[in-house]
C-alpha cells in the first residue's frame, strides 16, 4: 500500500540551535501512529514542520503524494491535514456551532463525510452546549471542540498533539473512545501523549523520539514487550 506520509531525514532547529537530526516516520492509509518523547526531544518541532509553520533544514516530507516540504500551512491544510494542537485553541467568542460550521470542507473526499450533526453525535456534550462560546467550555470541552474542528475539514491525517493533556480521567477515557472510534473507521491518525498504555491499545505503529533522532520504533506487541524502553526514554 502506498504511503500516506513519508518523513525521510529530516533536519530542522531554530536559529542557530537544531533541533532536529535525521527523523524518519512513515505511515499508510487507515494506520494509527504515535510519537512518543520526553518534552523537549523534537515532538513539537517535527509536527510543525509538518503542518508547513517550520521550515526544514533538510530532509523531505511527503503527503498524499506530493512533497510537500516547504510548504506554506494553508496549502498542507487544503491537501487534507489537521491539527488538534496543544492548548486546544478554541476561538474564545465563537460558540460552539460557529466553530464548527466555520470549518466544514471535505478534503479528503470522503463519502460519509464528517458534518456539525455527526460531531454532535460524537460529543453530545457539545451539542449541549452548542449555543455557547469557547471561553465558556471545561477544558474537556475544549478538547472535544478542537477536535470536531478537525474533524468537519474530512481530513486525510488527522494530528493530535498532547491530545489528553490536563485533562480528568473521565474526559480522558472519552477522548480514547473517540478516536478508538474514528480508528474502527479508517481515519489515519498521528498522536502525540504520554500515556503509552493506552497507546498501545490503540495504535498500530510507535516511534520513540529522544534529541531529535528515532530512538526506536516499532508496532505496538514490540512496544509492550519491553517496558524497559518506557522507563528509559520518556520516565514512566
Amino acid at each position: 500500500m502506498t504511503a500516506l506520509l513519508e518523513i525521510a531525514g529530516l533536519q530542522a532547529g531554530y536559529g542557530t540551535s537544531q533541533v532536529l537530526f535525521g527523523m524518519q516516520l512513515t505511515m499508510r492509509p487507515g494506520e494509527v501512529a504515535t510519537l512518543l518523547g520526553r518534552n523537549g526531544m523534537g515532538k513539537s518541532t517535527l509536527l510543525r514542520c509538518l503542518c508547513g509553520w517550520l521550515q526544514p533544514t533538510g530532509g523531505r516530507i511527503r503527503f498524499a503524494g506530493q512533497d510537500i516540504t516547504g510548504w506554506p500551512a494553508d496549502r498542507i491544510a487544503r491537501l487534507g491535514l489537521a491539527l488538534v494542537p496543544e492548548g486546544r485553541q478554541v476561538f474564545p467568542n465563537l460558540s460552539v456551532r460557529e466553530h464548527l460550521d466555520a470549518f466544514v470542507a471535505n478534503r479528503s473526499g470522503a463519502r460519509e463525510p464528517w458534518t456539525t450533526a455527526r460531531v454532535f453525535e460524537l460529543f453530545p456534550r457539545l451539542a449541549e452546549r452548542a449555543g455557547h462560546s469557547g471561553q465558556q467550555l471545561s477544558g474537556g470541552e475544549q478538547q472535544m471542540l478542537a477536535i470536531g474542528r478537525a474533524l468537519v475539514t474530512n481530513p486525510r491525517l488527522l494530528v493530535l498533539d498532547e491530545a489528553t493533556e490536563g485533562l480528568a480521567p473521565l474526559v480522558r477515557e472519552e477522548i480514547w473512545r473517540c478516536l478508538d472510534l474514528l480508528r474502527g473507521a479508517g481515519q489515519t491518525i498521528l498522536v502525540v501523549d504520554k500515556y503509552v498504555q493506552r497507546l498501545i491499545r490503540l495504535a498500530d505503529h510507535h516511534t520513540l523520539v529522544e534529541r531529535g533522532r528515532v530512538a526506536w520504533a516499532g508496532p505496538s506487541a514490540a512496544l509492550a514487550a519491553e517496558p524497559a524502553l518506557w522507563q528509559k526514554h520518556l520516565g514512566v
